[in-house]
């Protein structure tokens, strides 16, 4: 057997290597560059080009002809990189993984903001994990930051863009879930999973909702222009939330900006807003805030702006033009202390928001071309005093009360993690704990009884769910913990939720005393929108909208958590 035959079909190396082929086998293993190991009984082909920064090749694994591999890339054992796979970035593949031939996995990207050319934009890496027992067929690619779960079958030529559960058969371009590998079609017993015709029935319904949402969606929109600013609906005060929101909107259905005024109009209203002083936003027709004794404000609406501002400006492909400055000078010191004085005990949401705002503040002086914009330490002060004072049996902040059960401690532990640990990729310590204390907090009809429930309420139940469960590596479809128990409250809120949609006018935001009220307008709808994305994904039928919020809602990490510097 020639050494070409064997680079094409190495599965024949072990039986039916000559001894000389064998040899150089060996000094082929030794010769690769970078910090690689290699286990027993591997092969890599002479013409593979493997130029690795770091290479651990697992037991029983070969690396076929003209494959070329990149990067920091790890295999279990029993993996196979067939003729001209590509596979650079940061990869992670579990054991028995069969990748196809001609398949890129790409765990890396760039930026393409418009102030250079693409070619000098920075790079980027989230990495791509692969479980174990997954085959990825021929011609597939699969991009930077996807997790591709356990035992998974994905289709020849299908794009993967998107995280896949355990056990999913998907192909397409995009990759869209199939069925599951272990449906037999026979129905099973009481503990089946749901028929395949019963789950392409709700992906059938919420791909209806989201046609609908779509073809609305610019007229819902310019229903609350009054000719010259945003309201949250007709007949009220313009805000600067509600232009926050039609841009949010328009980004998610639309792919674009609002109608009622050009990207580049936008963009200078939303960004003159900013004082160029404390870089804080502030409501229409209000002074900017007076700040803290250590520079950043306590409560109110430029609280919730440094979110919705600095986010419509991302999807509009801008950013702030100035940094938050009570975020950018307050050391580590002052930062604890004022950690220490938030209201845990009364007031769990508040301190929540108010973590929220100054990480997201943090956030945007990180992304600042002249510096990082935070003291050194900050960050890791941040971290340490939230991970150092979670209660371990709950995993969150903050009390209960007798009176109001956990409202204030479960809504804050959403505004918290969103900003902080979920914002920054950061793994929430206690994540089963969260999940008893969250499924706990939905049984309490005081906030979830029949016409009680509003997009506060369920937003901050459906999203602290979705972050532990992706956090554990198996969302509530896949086996996860306490996953038919997460499945059904999901089930239940979807139902109850896609009947809400008004025609013409979207949804509102619910009962209660807290937010617009229950008459449709646009924060309702951009919340709804990001509720009911998070709860089909719990079901594993996201896919099916065809959309996946990119701004306040975004499920994926804002930016990686690194040592903070100044420059």
């Amino acid at each position: 057997m020639d050494d070409l035959e064997l680079d094409h079909c190495p599965w024949l190396f072990a039986e039916e290597a000559s001894a000389e082929q064998r040899a150089a086998q060996r000094e082929r293993q030794r010769s690769l560059g970078g910090d690689s190991e290699v286990g027993e009984r591997c092969y890599v082909a002479g013409s593979a080009a493997v130029f690795p920064g770091r290479l651990r090749l697992g037991d029983d694994s070969y690396i076929a002809a003209h494959a070329y591999v990149t990067g920091d890339v790890a295999t279990g054992t029993d993996c196979t990189l067939n003729p001209f796979t590509v596979v650079r970035g940061t990869v992670s593949l579990g054991n028995g993984v069969r990748i196809g031939a001609h398949t890129s996995l790409l765990g890396f990207n760039h930026s393409m903001a418009p102030d250079r050319p693409v070619f000098r934009q920075p790079h980027s890496s989230e990495g791509i994990t692969v479980g174990d027992d997954v085959w990825i067929g021929s011609h597939v690619v699969v991009v930077d930051g996807v997790t591709i779960g356990d035992h998974c079958v994905i289709g020849a030529g299908a794009v993967v863009t998107k995280d896949l559960p355990a056990w999913t058969v998907a192909a397409g371009n995009p990759a869209r879930p199939l069925r599951d590998r272990r449906d037999a079609g026979d129905g099973g017993g009481a503990g089946a999973r749901p028929s395949s015709r019963a789950a392409t029935d709700a992906g059938d319904a919420l791909s209806r909702f989201a046609d609908t949402a779509r073809a609305q969606a610019a007229g819902l929109i310019a229903r609350c222009w009054d000719g010259e600013r945003y309201a949250d609906r007709p007949g009220a005060a313009p805000t600067v939330r509600a232009h926050c929101d039609a841009v949010e909107i328009a980004d998610l259905l639309l792919g674009s900006a609002p109608a009622e005024l050009t990207a580049e109009e936008h963009v200078g209203r939303l960004a003159g807003l900013q004082d160029a002083d404390t870089g804080l936003v502030p409501e229409f027709g209000e002074p900017v805030p007076v700040a803290e004794a250590d520079g950043f404000v306590g409560e109110g609406p430029a609280l919730y702006h440094v979110l919705s501002v600095g986010y419509a400006l991302d999807l509009l492909g801008t950013a702030f033009p100035h940094p938050v400055r009570g975020v950018r000078e307050m050391t580590a010191r002052q930062l604890a202390a004022r950690l220490e004085g938030l209201p845990w005990r009364d007031g769990a949401w508040g301190a929540g928001a108010w973590i929220d705002a100054w990480a997201t503040a943090a956030h945007w002086n990180l992304r600042r071309a002249e510096g990082d914009g935070v003291e050194p330490g900050t960050l890791e002060a941040l971290f340490g005093w939230l991970l150092t004072r979670a209660d371990p049996w709950t995993g969150m902040w903050g009390s209960p009360s007798p009176e109001a059960g956990r409202i204030q401690v479960v809504n804050g532990y959403y505004r918290l993690t969103r900003g902080s640990f979920a914002q920054f990729g950061v793994p929430v310590p206690h994540p089963e704990r969260v999940v008893d204390a969250v499924l706990d907090h939905a049984r309490d009809t005081r906030h979830f009884g029949p016409g009680r429930e509003n997009a506060c309420n369920v937003l901050d139940v459906a999203h602290p769910l979705w972050l532990c469960g992706r956090q554990r590596g198996a969302l509530a479809g896949d086996g996860g913990y306490r996953s038919p128990e997460i499945r059904a409250w999901a089930e239940r809120q979807l139902a109850t939720a896609l009947p809400r949609w008004h025609d013409g006018q979207g949804f509102g935001f619910g009962a209660g005393t807290a937010g617009p009220g229950p008459a449709p307008g646009l924060q309702g709808t951009e919340m709804w929108l990001a509720i009911i994305w998070l709860l089909a994904d719990l079901l594993g039928r996201s896919d099916a909208l065809g959309y996946r919020p990119r701004g306040v809602h975004r499920p994926e990490p804002s930016r990686r958590a690194e040592p903070s510097r100044r420059t």
